[in-house]
């Protein structure tokens, strides 16, 4: 058990933990410090320099996100420290003439959020010329589901940490030198061509929509219902976000999101097919009620209870006509534990054979 004590942050005290930083004591704390390049699964980097806070004793202003607290710091925030507060306006200003920006003269807004927009809106940015950032956008990678766009990214390497530290793939890097830095591959090849897995981890990890899913592009965060369901394709159990929207006046899944890390089974994290495949949701060939082959050889749609006693006259005349071990049952890793656990119960107690199998226990 990690021990606890108290830092102060802006005049009031915070619970800390052993070897927690200053960061995570006041986000639990309720205390907002804005960050670009923080991501509670990835190891702190303190790249992006927006979560500076002073620190008594500390000549220089600290990154709060890679900074440990120890008992009795005294914190200052952007809301007590001039000097904070002036560093993130100009860092905001900095940051903004390297962005594309909306007729407000905001960050543009993005369907997979942009924090830097948030951020901005707290400060008071001023303008500043833009900078000239020729960074290389793979415009010829085929790969259908990740986008890059290099004008909105930061180079805050949360998607190319994420892939090193989490998905252990290092498909993409941070490439170049100086205004020319962007996110790259070896030999700035496609996606396909590299080590990738196209999980979309980057898509989810990015903080200002420099990279989005090619599907969804459009659809911004406000036009979207979100609905938490568990992904069916494995029996991990993986949360995810159904984004609904209207579409041709009906309610359609437009995107798949995950959760906020740390709160769910797979702490935000998605592969391939949880995240971008769901096109069947709504495909025209989907079978969406139950069906029976009757007696003119064509299949009908019947009631659930119609189908359940179909299925159970057919499975007890094959028993009485060959015998128990003439019977096979076969489950699926994609239902739940509990429904496996019911079929081996169905062959061993129904029907008095051993015969089930599933990749996953039963």
């Amino acid at each position: 058990m990690a021990e606890a004590f108290t830092i102060t942050v802006d005049g009031k005290q915070v619970e800390a933990l052993t070897g927690e930083t200053v960061l995570r004591a006041a986000e639990r704390a309720g205390v907002h410090i804005p960050t670009l390049c923080d991501d509670k699964r990835l190891d702190p980097a303190g790249a992006c320099r927006a979560c500076l806070v002073e620190i008594d004793g500390q000549r220089r202003l600290q990154p709060s996100c890679a900074w440990t607290a120890v008992p009795g710091q005294i914190v200052k925030t952007q809301v007590t420290s001039p000097r904070v507060q002036k560093h993130q306006d100009l860092l905001v200003s900095l940051y903004m003439a390297d962005h594309r920006l909306d007729d407000d003269g905001l960050p543009v807004e993005t369907g997979n959020g942009n924090e830097l927009r948030s951020w901005a809106r707290d400060c008071k940015p001023v303008a500043l010329d833009p900078v000239e950032a020729p960074r290389a956008a793979r415009p010829g990678d085929k790969n259908p589901y990740i986008h890059f766009d290099p004008e909105l990214c930061v180079l805050c390497a949360r998607c190319t940490r994420y892939c090193d530290e989490i998905e252990a793939v290092n498909a993409i890097t941070l490439t170049g030198r100086g205004s020319e830095t962007t996110i790259g591959t070896a030999g700035m090849r496609g996606l396909l061509d590299t080590t990738c897995e196209l999980c979309g981890g980057c898509i989810d990890t990015c903080p200002t929509g420099a990279l989005g899913e090619k599907k969804a592009l459009h659809v911004m965060p406000e036009q979207v219902t979100k609905v938490r369901t568990t992904c069916n394709y494995c029996g991990v159990g993986c949360q995810m976000d159904l984004n609904v929207a209207r579409v041709d006046g009906k309610d359609r899944v437009v995107r798949i999101t995950s959760p906020e890390p740390g709160t769910t089974v797979n702490d935000g994290n998605l592969c391939i097919k949880g995240r971008f495949a769901y096109d069947f949701i709504h495909h025209k060939d989907r079978i969406t009620e139950p069906m029976i082959r009757k007696a003119d050889g064509k299949l009908h749609a019947v009631s659930w209870d119609e189908a359940l006693k179909f299925a159970a006259e057919g499975m007890r005349a094959v028993a009485a006509r060959h015998g128990p071990q003439a019977m096979g049952f076969i489950s699926s890793a994609r239902c739940t534990g509990e429904e496996n656990y019911l079929m081996g119960k169905v062959a061993r107690a129904a029907f008095k054979t051993g015969n089930v199998h599933s990749c996953a226990a039963t």
